[in-house]
C-alpha cells in the first residue's frame, strides 16, 4: 500500500463497520488452488491480490484471474487504490510470454489484462502492453483479451500501439464523478483527459468494445453519477460497471456511505437509460466482473468472429 508519509493522516472517520452484504466468504477449493499455484509459478502480480478484491474467491474458483502487467510498484498515488506506491524496477521482458503460458494452461476463455502506472517509461508500457496482447493471441488463440489500461497521459502514440496489437475489449475507468475526481485519483488522472482516451480508442478502426467503471460511497450525488453515465455514453462507452469503494487502510479515502443493494439497482436502472450495452451494479462488482465479462463475450461471439 502507499506509505504513511504520502498519506500522513489517517482517515478513521464515517462508517467503519461493513453489512452483511458486503461480507465475502474466504478463498478455498480446488479451483482456487489451481489458479494460485499457475499465478505463482509464472511470477504474475494479479490485481486480485494487489488491490484485495473482495471477489477473489469467485473467480479463481471459477478459473479466472485478472492479471496485472509491469510489477507491483505504481507511480501514482491516487488516494483510493491498494497498490504499493513509489519507483518501479525494470520491465521483465519476459513477462509476456508468462502470461501467455499462464493463459494457455488455465485455458481461459476470457482474460483481463491490468497494470499499474509507470509514468517513468517513455511510452507509460504501451509496448509492454501490445506484447503480452500479441502473445496471448498467439499462444491462447480462444482467449478473449480485455485490457485495462491506464491513461497514458492521453498520448494518442500510446493508445495507438495498445489498439494495434488488437485487444478484444479495451477499458479504462474514470472511478468516480468529475467534482471528486481530484480528491480520489492521483493529480495526473483528470476526468476529463479519461474522457477522452475512451473516446479516441472508440473511433479507432479497430472497431474496439469499450468499458468503464465508478466507484460509489465517496460522497458523490446521484445527480452527478447521472452526469457522469451521460459523460460515458457520449464518448461511446459499451459498458459500465459500478460497485461499493472499500477502504483499504486507515491511509486511505474513508467510506462515505455503504450503499444498499437496492440503491444499486437504481443506479443499474438509472445508467440503463443512456443505452450502455451492459451495466453491472452491485456492492461487490469491480471493473473486471464475471457477469460483465461473460455478456461481453457472448456479444462478440454473436456480432463478429475473432
Amino acid at each position: 500500500m502507499a506509505t504513511p508519509d504520502r498519506f500522513p493522516q489517517p482517515q478513521t472517520s464515517g462508517p467503519t463497520r461493513k453489512p452483511e452484504w458486503l461480507k465475502v466468504r474466504l478463498p478455498h477449493g480446488d479451483g482456487y488452488e489451481r489458479v494460485k499455484s499457475i499465478v505463482r509459478r509464472t511470477k504474475l502480480s494479479t490485481v486480485c491480490e494487489e488491490a484485495r478484491c473482495p471477489n477473489i474467491a469467485e473467480c479463481w474458483g471459477g478459473g479466472t484471474a485478472t492479471v496485472m502487467l509491469m510489477g507491483e510498484v505504481c507511480t501514482r498515488a491516487c488516494r483510493f487504490c491498494h497498490v504499493k506506491v513509489g519507483a518501479p524496477p525494470p520491465l521483465d521482458p519476459d513477462e509476456p510470454e508468462h502470461l501467455a503460458q499462464a493463459a494457455s494452461e488455465l485455458g481461459l476463455d476470457y482474460l483481463v489484462v491490468t497494470s499499474v502506472n509507470r509514468d517513468d517509461l517513455p511510452d507509460g508500457g504501451a509496448a509492454h502492453f501490445a506484447a503480452a496482447i500479441r502473445a496471448l493471441r498467439r499462444r491462447s488463440p480462444k482467449t478473449r483479451v480485455e485490457v485495462l489500461i491506464p491513461d497514458f497521459q492521453g498520448v494518442k502514440r500510446d493508445l495507438d500501439t495498445v489498439a494495434f496489437a488488437r485487444p478484444h475489449v479495451v477499458a479504462h475507468n474514470i472511478e468516480t464523478v468529475e467534482r471528486l475526481t481530484p480528491s480520489v485519483r492521483d493529480r495526473r488522472a483528470t476526468y476529463r483527459q479519461s474522457l477522452q482516451v475512451l473516446e479516441y480508442l472508440k473511433q479507432r478502426p479497430e472497431k474496439l468494445y469499450t468499458k468503464s467503471s465508478i466507484m460509489v460511497g465517496l460522497g458523490e450525488s446521484d445527480e452527478e453519477l447521472r452526469q457522469a453515465f451521460s459523460d460515458l455514453r457520449s464518448v461511446g462507452v459499451d459498458v459500465v460497471t459500478i460497485g461499493q469503494y472499500l477502504q483499504p487502510s486507515p491511509y486511505h479515502l474513508k467510506v462515505d456511505r455503504f450503499v444498499a443493494p437496492e440503491k444499486f439497482d437504481e443506479y443499474r436502472a438509472m445508467a440503463e437509460s443512456f443505452g450502455f450495452l451492459y451495466v453491472a451494479s452491485g456492492p461487490l462488482v469491480r471493473s473486471s466482473y464475471r457477469a460483465a465479462e461473460f455478456f461481453i463475450q457472448g456479444l462478440m461471439e454473436r456480432a463478429r468472429p475473432v
